[in-house]
């Protein structure tokens, strides 16, 4: 019987190459036959899509733009996101597409350069939504589990002062989920 868990995988365009440990958490992934949601772009959704298609895994949706693909090397099956201004290919056009990621998951697993925007924002949703993230820290090669706003809030302050301040307004605006963990809990 296949799993209808959902591990919504994303992170930074700058990031190209997975690391041993993050292979081997997508490995428990695989073992668990969570299905994964990947979105097309280049830098790390191409390369969690080459590690997935290298492994001959089915369980694998990718989410496009207006249904096209710019990358889909397993020929997987695709969801197609519409945007309300299609016209506009700028953040918030992309960001339309990691909403509905972040929606449909139940866990997610974000391989971050500790600067990008996109995978910060969406770690932010995923734990505003109760929805555990398992966050790989490329520069520091670490991963860190968060399940709550106060960890999320603790976790970005260590990078970037300016941007928790700029996610704390998002992150503390109306209602906010959280799971809270055992410590020590491994999702995957």
């Amino acid at each position: 019987m296949e799993s209808e868990t959902k591990i919504f995988i994303a992170g930074s365009r700058r990031l190209s190459r997975l690391s041993q440990d993050v292979k081997h958490r997508i490995d428990n992934i695989i073992g668990r036959r969570f299905t994964v949601i990947v979105g097309d772009a280049n830098g790390m959704d191409k390369a969690v899509q080459q590690y997935l298609h290298s492994k001959n895994y089915g369980h694998v949706v990718v989410f496009c733009m207006e249904g096209v693909c710019r990358n889909n090397l397993g020929n997987w099956p695709t969801r197609r996101i519409t945007a309300a201004n299609p016209a506009r290919r700028d953040f918030a056009y992309f960001a339309t597409k990691d909403r509905v990621m972040v929606e449909e998951s139940d866990y997610g697993l974000m391989l971050w350069d500790g600067e990008s925007r996109g995978t910060l924002t969406s770690i932010v949703d995923l734990v505003k939504r109760g929805k555990p993230v398992v966050v790989y820290v490329a520069p520091n090669k670490t991963f860190k589990t968060l399940s709550a706003p106060d960890q999320l809030s603790e976790f970005v302050g260590q990078f970037d002062p300016a941007s928790l301040h700029r996610i704390e307004h998002e992150l503390y605006a109306g209602n906010t989920a959280s799971v809270h963990l055992s410590p020590g809990t491994v999702l995957f």
